[in-house]
């Protein structure tokens, strides 16, 4: 580690450096990221890209008092670092460690928690109009990416900053990458901006007057070369339709014009947008080269940016391969992805349907509106979007594609939990989010061969559907020749018993066969069932199993309340029967980052506390038949 970041234990270090000494620590902390993230993995990429911006920031502003706020906030590991967290910094990401994002209860410079796209603006704005109302002078500084601008939230937060406060700081951090590249008119218009030549000439100029003589007078120079180039570039310039100056583009890794142009910044009187270029990566070859690989990934070898060799393959990877195959079957399938091609797999097949590909950029709720719109028009789309991102879109699914009862396809990946992400990402509400919506068939595979066999069911219904699959490597089972239509809402016995029934919903059914086999091994006849459908659920199955067992196990990999297990019960509670459910799931509670195998030892989605709950039921009824005897 370098002598000068050994230095640095708060913001108030950092001021006490010139600027020859904030490049210097620029350098090293680049090469303290590199080295940490090495062993635990993260997100590179983006913080190698913000490190000048964050340095500048911090010698200008004065947090906490000043509020800094990071639209997804995968972009703070400098901040973190130059807020007093540097030693615990090898924790990132670990059980107990720090949190990948910014994290209200982590520390007082952490004074927004977010870990989606588009919640920056807004919340920012909700923090000046409180600063002014309650008549503060803190300033307010809002960094969101170029993709952020992709989506709507984004826009409607632009839509009132103009009229509801005087001092806000937006800052527009360019690198034309989110996970994937950008998309859309938005994007483009970044891209000409930052290419017109003309505009590159002012620009340099003020650029220039800046480096010589610093303060309001060069960014006055700067303005007016922008103001130049307005009529070069749109008719009038975009955020100042919203009622925001603007400021830019300016080179993200300039320290000296970073800072002078935040000082002159702390005094305006209108809301501002600072437009810096950067680029994700800077500073380490590998990440330059593979910029969606080094966005977000596991441990990898600090010299030459190698990972680990790719393993067994991921459900990802099953779906994107199968949706090549039926829309290689049926012309009408359509992909739609919300910036996360990789994420979702749908850059595989891409290749395959260039033309039936559609990635609507960091806007999950046109995504499912241009889906419906599609559907109108008999096309099949096929929504790709993890669990966690598709809840932002619940209003669009139930208005415009279940009340119109659309043949839409959601495949919701990284259902379940997500481990290392934490609570922003783990994908534990789906099942009770959707499973209320009526005309929703909803399905988990056990497998990725059942998973198929969902896409082509989901393909082949009238209305909407919805398949959700965990993240990470499949089962390894063998595929059939081609994807089967399942019955819809039929279950799969895997193994018949009298004393109890144990469901074991999608990639938790291996929990279920052991439970049971445990059971077995202590004189009870157990029964393992693969529910393949939440809804509509096999309520004959139910009520078959509920005439002669003494108790229902269900496992899931959701929250209990409203979930799988909770759809059991009140099925069982409508027939009138009043055998007792054991609900294996997540607690009513938001789960940590850690890993997945010990969250759910924590949190009790064990065989042995299934096997806890059960005995007791299962006592009872071996009592009871022996007074009845």
């Amino acid at each position: 580690m370098g002598a000068l970041l050994e230095s640095i234990q708060s913001p108030a270090d950092v001021k006490r450096l010139n600027y020859a000494q904030l490049a210097e620590l620029a350098e090293e902390i680049r090469i303290f990221l590199i080295q940490s993230l090495s062993k635990t993995g993260g997100h590179l990429g983006p913080n190698l890209g913000v490190v000048e911006l964050t340095l500048a920031m911090h010698y200008v502003f004065n947090s906490p008092q000043d509020r800094f706020l990071f639209d997804v906030s995968h972009q703070v590991y400098t901040h973190k670092i130059l807020t007093g967290r540097r030693e615990r910094f090898h924790t990132i990401r670990q059980p107990g460690g720090l949190n990948g994002f910014m994290l209200r209860t982590e520390c007082e410079h952490d004074c927004y928690g977010a870990g989606h796209a588009g919640t920056a603006l807004s919340a920012a704005l909700g923090m000046a109009v409180a600063r002014d109302m309650g008549g503060g002078s803190e300033h307010v500084v809002a960094v969101a990416g170029d993709a952020a601008f992709t989506n709507g939230i984004s826009f409607e937060a632009l839509n009132n900053i103009g009229e509801q406060t005087r001092r806000l700081i937006v800052v527009l951090n360019d690198n034309e990458w989110s996970i994937d590249r950008n998309v859309g008119a938005i994007a483009r218009y970044f891209h000409r901006v930052v290419t017109n030549e003309h505009y590159q000439q002012l620009h340099n100029t003020a650029k220039k007057v800046v480096q010589k003589i610093g303060g309001k007078t060069a960014v006055n120079v700067m303005r007016r070369a922008e103001e130049a180039a307005k009529g070069m570039l749109w008719p009038s310039m975009l955020f100042e339709e919203f009622g925001l100056d603007y400021y830019g583009p300016i080179d993200g890794h300039n320290l000296p014009q970073l800072v002078e142009t935040f000082k002159f910044l702390k005094a305006a009187d209108r809301p501002v947008l600072l437009h810096v270029i950067t680029q994700k990566g800077r500073g380490f070859q590998p990440a330059l080269d593979g910029q969606k690989k080094f966005h977000g990934l596991g441990p990898y070898d600090p010299e030459t940016g190698d990972t680990r060799p790719a393993g067994q393959q991921t459900y990802s990877e099953a779906f994107a391969n199968t949706l090549v195959e039926l829309a290689n079957q049926d012309s009408r399938v359509v992909a739609i992805t919300a910036a996360m091609p990789n994420g979702t797999g749908l850059d595989l097949f891409r290749p395959h349907h260039p033309k039936r590909y559609f990635d609507v950029g960091i806007a999950e709720e046109h995504a499912v509106i241009f889906a419906a719109g599609m559907a109108t028009r008999g096309f099949r789309p096929v929504c790709a979007i993890y669990s966690t991102f598709l809840q932002r879109a619940f209003d669009p699914i139930v208005h415009d594609v279940a009340l119109q009862k659309l043949p839409v396809l959601f495949c919701m990946d990284r259902a379940g939990l997500s481990g290392d992400d934490g609570p922003t990402h783990h994908g534990l509400f789906d099942i009770a989010y959707l499973r209320g919506i009526p005309e929703m068939v909803l399905m988990a595979p056990k497998d990725e061969d059942e998973l198929a066999d969902m896409m082509k069911t989901g393909l082949s219904l009238p209305g909407p559907s919805a398949v959700r699959y965990p993240r990470g490597a499949v089962a390894g089972v063998p595929r059939k020749p081609s994807a089967q239509i399942l019955p819809v809402g039929k279950a799969e016995v895997i193994s018949d018993g009298a004393d109890v029934a144990v469901l074991g919903l999608g990639g938790m059914l291996p929990l279920a066969a052991e439970l049971a086999a445990r059971l077995e091994a202590e004189g009870h006849s157990a029964a393992v069932i693969n529910p393949r459908f939440i809804k509509p659920l096999d309520r004959e199955l139910l009520a078959s199993y509920a005439s002669r067992v003494a108790a229902f196990v269900t496992f899931e990999d959701g929250v209990k309340m409203g979930g799988f297990g909770s759809a059991v019960l009140e099925a069982l509670e409508e027939m009138g029967s009043s055998v007792p459910v054991v609900r294996i799931g997540w607690p009513d509670q938001f789960i940590e980052h850690g890993k997945v195998d010990a969250l759910r030892q924590k949190y009790g989605l064990t065989v042995e506390d299934a096997h806890a709950q059960v005995l007791p039921l299962l006592a009872t009824r071996k009592h009871r038949t022996l007074v009845a005897s």
